[in-house]
């Protein structure tokens, strides 16, 4: 299991001119390669007219799945180009298909590579990317004499507070990272002298998108 990785929160568009050929690069978040097929299928009817929809994607945790396509132009300068973007940029999940409008000039080997890479970063630049990670939500329980140093100490250590109750007691439950759940943990330990009670309650992926806090389907824009 990734830790922490990088994906697509919104897949959007960039379009790039060389020599009056148009490149239009479509990205999209796929976590299965029936996604990406369908992605890919739903981009070749969309633009039925155009010269060439060449793609690439990598899909799972350890990228199990990674394909890339030429699709007619020749062989190496299109496909490839793509893939080595998208594992440069350090994505998951992602696949992006490139539409090329032929503009009648011969672009050659080079010029080929140099515009699909060109495109799948301008792709990329446009569309809303995220780091999702993983995390552990906390339940915090405590009386109303240690609110002050638990809200003190979350303050401190800028956790997220996704629930917080006051009743006779008080609970909070916080987001922490995975890396960062065992420090926390001593940390309240001993702010509290021990006398909060904590409990992991679940663990999930998530990221922090314009300072929301992302989670489950939230997480697919």
């Amino acid at each position: 299991m990734l830790e922490r990785y990088k994906t697509v929160y919104r897949g959007k568009e960039g379009e790039i001119i060389e020599k009056k050929s148009r490149f239009i690069a479509t990205v999209r978040l796929v976590e299965t390669e029936e996604e990406a097929l369908a992605f890919i299928e739903e981009m070749k009817k969309k633009y039925w007219n155009a010269t060439h929809n060449c793609f690439a994607y990598v899909i799972g945790e350890r990228r199990e799945c990674v394909r890339c396509s030429d699709d007619g132009e020749p062989s190496g300068t299109a496909g490839k180009p793509m893939l080595d973007v998208l594992l440069g940029e350090d994505m998951y999940n992602t696949a992006v298909v490139v539409t090329r409008y032929f503009g009648g000039t011969l672009l050659g080997t080079g010029g080929l590579v140099r515009a699909y890479s060109k495109a799948v970063q301008e792709g990329l630049a446009q569309s809303d990317l995220i780091e999702k990670q993983y995390g552990n939500i906390l339940e915090i329980g405590t009386d109303y004499n240690g609110v002050g140093k638990i809200q003190y100490l979350i303050g401190e250590n800028k956790i997220p507070v996704l629930e917080s109750e006051y009743t006779d007691k008080v609970r909070f439950r916080v987001l922490l990272p995975l890396s960062e759940t065992e420090h926390f943990q001593k940390l309240l330990t001993e702010a509290t002298n021990a006398r909060a009670s904590q409990e992991i309650v679940d663990s999930c992926y998530y990221a922090v998108w314009n300072g929301q806090i992302l989670m489950g389907e939230e997480l697919r824009g």
